[in-house]
């Protein structure tokens, strides 16, 4: 039998995504005290706007996160010199871009290069979605989409869960219910 939840979360997944990317609205500087982001500002007329990819490079992650069916969805784009864009970071319609801290980029790359992740894709745990209405974390690699809920019982994955937290803590916000 084959694995076909992976294709339908995916598609309504980056085209809310990709909505949301060409609405566009003001970057602006989110100032966070004893934080390990630098961030850059301008306006959305001024920058190109994220690309949601399908498939990334070695070194290169992208997050979307959504909490339930309605809710705004959460699209973030590193590369591998730790630079960063992420588009409705909070639900509020803002794009912010910045760069993650040089420890943190150099923590990333470790994770994103640890071989375990391969075993953590959706393919490989035949994963499927089973809550309603939970916040949904889907990580593009190099070695395929790894998606987690937040939902009771449901256990994160242990290289990909460590790349969400990291991502979620070091850029200006989370989708929050």
């Amino acid at each position: 039998m084959q694995h076909r939840a992976r294709p339908r979360l995916l598609g309504p997944l980056l085209a809310v995504a990709l909505a949301s990317a060409l609405t566009g609205c003001s970057l602006f500087d989110r100032d966070k005290p004893n934080s390990s982001v630098e961030q850059t500002t301008g306006t959305a007329g001024g920058g190109s706007q994220l690309e949601i990819p399908t498939t990334v490079a070695a070194g290169q992650v992208s997050l979307l996160q959504r909490l339930g069916e309605d809710g705004p969805m959460r699209t973030l784009s590193v590369e591998r010199n730790g630079a960063w864009q992420c588009v409705d970071c909070a639900g509020d319609g803002v794009t912010s871009r910045g760069t993650l801290a040089p420890e943190l980029t150099e923590r990333l790359q470790v994770l994103l290069a640890n071989p375990a992740l391969a075993d953590e894709t959706d393919q490989a745990r035949r994963y499927r979605t089973t809550c309603i209405d939970a916040l949904t974390s889907s990580l593009i690699t190099s070695t395929g989409l790894i998606t987690s809920q937040d939902c009771p019982g449901e256990e994160l994955t242990p290289v990909a869960g460590e790349i969400l937290l990291l991502l979620t803590q070091a850029t200006p916000a989370e989708v929050k219910g």
